[in-house]
């Protein structure tokens, strides 16, 4: 077998077999495939697909091609996966939730890809946090306190980390298959018993076309009950950001202020509870999403959640007193300014892409791999479609390094933020859900 015959067999329309995924996923990792075979099996799959079964067999190999976790808890190991958004911090609460309702989520997330926030980032905004420990915190600090948001080490999927780096350079991100085995590979490796995936869709999301995003949500669901990890998806809305905030010490302190009762965002709560529901059920905890949703609502609203996630911040290095002085703990921006609303009228349409460039380009996101991120940076309550606004009224305020930055962010929302004299039809936070029921 060689990278040559697999590359031509796929190209070929003959998919890829499981010894075919595993010798390429194994050449990947060690380096005796080269970039440009790498590249070329990427287009070949964008091209022709490889069909349920290799896309099963590209995700067991690139997840064996590091190490795999192996759990042995009181309790069952799960955890959930994002799309990706703008304003969408559901993982900060959604981890210790679990855990308070008897889960053990190793939940290993990832850094702002593009114009969506990255949960690596948000947590590097409270002082001392580490997020990227390597895995004997990792397994004592979910055995301890149950849950622990990290970044991946070298050690899991290093085959995906090489092809992920190829499909940016080759023009291969959008494919399905590719992506599906990519996300999944990492999550698997963590040795889960279920996973709930958030697929977002809309103007903020990646899949910004319905159907796009049902297609992702059923390869995903498809692929990981395939892979023998109990998985379902809801699909939610990205027409907006979730949350009244975009920026990472911000939207900790919207977490924070969630968990604590001092200020709730019900659009975060409800996403939060739901995916948590949903969660329950597949981690055996729960007879159905109804039940799931409501112990998560519960412990939310009893202070459990919150208690938590300050053992786990406190854990990783982060402040002990962090839940009590959150707002002394975060860094502030020396900027903060409010953006008028040009003219009265109710908020039509919001293009959140456009939010979440705004928020990258105030130095909460990266323009390159290079660029460090200013967590103290970003947006604070953004208005919701839907909303009526009388002129000179907020839209937003703007949290930035100087007033350069501020200027250019002000000018890139009063284009992205649109007023007309009538109320819009308001988008449904979920618009759908994929179960394994739904994919045989």
């Amino acid at each position: 077998m060689d990278a040559r015959s697999i590359i031509q067999s796929v190209r070929d329309g003959k998919s890829l077999s499981a010894d075919q995924a595993q010798w390429f996923a194994c050449g990947l990792a060690d380096g005796s495939v080269s970039d440009a075979q790498a590249g070329a099996f990427a287009m070949a799959v964008l091209l022709k697909g490889i069909g349920t079964e290799g896309r099963v067999a590209l995700t067991q190999a690139m997840r064996n091609s590091g190490e795999v976790l192996r759990w042995d808890m009181p309790g069952p190991v799960i955890d959930k996966h994002s799309t990706g958004g703008v304003g969408d911090s559901v993982s900060l609460l959604l981890a210790p939730a679990l855990a308070a309702c008897g889960c053990y989520v190793p939940m290993i997330s990832g850094r702002g890809l593009g114009h969506t926030g990255g949960t690596l980032d948000k947590m590097e905004a409270i002082p001392g946090y580490d997020a990227t420990p390597g895995i004997g915190a990792l397994r004592k600090v979910v055995g301890e306190v149950g849950c622990a948001i990290v970044g991946a080490t070298g050690e899991i999927a290093p085959a995906d980390k090489r092809l992920y780096g190829i499909r940016d350079i080759s023009g291969t991100v959008e494919s399905i298959d590719l992506i599906t085995a990519s996300i999944l590979s990492k999550k698997l490796a963590a040795g889960l018993e279920g996973l709930i995936l958030d697929v977002k869709v809309g103007s903020g999301a990646f899949m910004a076309r319905p159907e796009d995003a049902k297609a992702l949500a059923q390869s995903l669901v498809a692929t990981a009950n395939g892979a023998g990890c109990k998985t379902s998806a809801l699909i939610t809305d990205m027409d907006q950001p979730l949350g009244h905030s975009a920026g990472n010490a911000l939207e900790v302190i919207e977490v924070m202020e969630t968990l604590t009762g001092t200020g709730v965002n019900e659009a975060l709560w409800d996403v939060t509870a739901a995916l948590g529901g949903e969660a329950l059920v597949l981690a055996g905890l729960a007879k159905d999403a109804v039940e799931g949703t409501a112990r998560i609502d519960e412990v939310l609203s009893n202070g459990r959640a919150v208690e938590v996630f300050g053992k786990m911040v406190a854990a990783l290095g982060g402040p002990s007193d962090f839940v009590e002085r959150f707002p002394d703990r975060l860094p502030s921006a020396p900027v903060i300014r409010a953006v008028e609303a040009p003219r009265a009228g109710f908020v039509s349409r919001i293009d959140t892409r456009a939010v979440g460039e705004a928020v990258v380009h105030l130095g909460g996101g990266r323009l390159v791999g290079t660029d460090k991120i200013n967590p103290s940076v970003g947006l604070w309550e953004i208005v919701a479609l839907g909303e009526d606004m009388a002129a000179g009224e907020p839209l937003v305020t703007i949290h930035a390094a100087n007033d350069r930055d501020a200027d250019a962010a002000e000018a890139a929302l009063l284009a992205a933020i649109e007023l007309s004299d009538e109320a819009p039809e308001e988008p449904p936070l979920i618009h759908e859900r994929i179960g394994p029921e739904d994919v045989q």
